[in-house]
């Protein structure tokens, strides 16, 4: 079916985030290994960070309050300031017709700071960036107003994305179509999660 809306991810969706994370995130790094993690727990938190929301896996990896109130203090700060490049298909999402929409988790200042190094602002409809240490808005709060603001059929809108527990869950828990963007690595996922590796998958649109 045609869709006449979609919405995007951004990190590890429309580019690499470990593609600048090593320089990006050195700081916080340094931060985190203060709370004397063992190696291997701190080189998974390294990993999951570049994976994940920040609260999501300082919870997960339940630091310190003191480390974890100096990480935030350090992250609303952060921009990155390099030039980003995105995924060398992002091409055929600039020639999708569909409304565009992206929709992302982080801090404020730093996804816009993505965003503007992508220059890929022109490109949608709307940018929706979700600042928990600002509201408590989810995405799944999110999606659903988008389709409401504009009208749209659940069946009208797909979601784009490389998380199954954040923006794929999300759409899935409205009724709407999702597919799960895995372009570098293998992912456990529920068999009923529809995947692609390319966004040229997406010329069915």
């Amino acid at each position: 079916m045609k869709k006449k809306a979609i919405i995007f991810d951004l990190d590890n969706t429309l580019y690499a985030v470990d593609s600048i994370g090593e320089e990006l995130f050195s700081v916080l790094f340094n931060l985190i290994a203060c709370d004397d993690f063992p190696n291997t727990e701190l080189q998974n938190i390294k990993r999951d960070i570049m994976q994940k929301p920040f609260q999501t896996v300082a919870a997960q990896y339940s630091f310190s309050k003191t480390i974890l109130e100096k990480c935030i203090t350090h992250l609303e700060l952060l921009t990155y300031n390099g030039i980003l490049s995105a995924f060398d298909d992002y091409k055929h999402v600039k020639k999708i017709e569909a409304d565009k929409f992206l929709v992302t988790t982080g801090f404020t200042k730093l996804q816009q700071s993505k965003i503007k190094s992508l220059g890929i602002t022109n490109d949608f409809k709307e940018i929706h960036i979700i600042d928990i240490t600002k509201h408590f808005t989810t995405k799944k709060d999110v999606f659903a107003d988008i389709i409401l603001r504009h009208k749209y059929n659940v069946e009208d809108v797909l979601v784009v994305g490389d998380d199954v527990d954040s923006e794929i869950k999300a759409a899935q828990q409205l009724g709407i179509e999702a597919l799960l963007y895995n372009k570098k690595t293998p992912k456990e996922i529920n068999n009923s999660t529809k995947t692609i590796s390319d966004f040229n998958e997406l010329n069915f649109l």
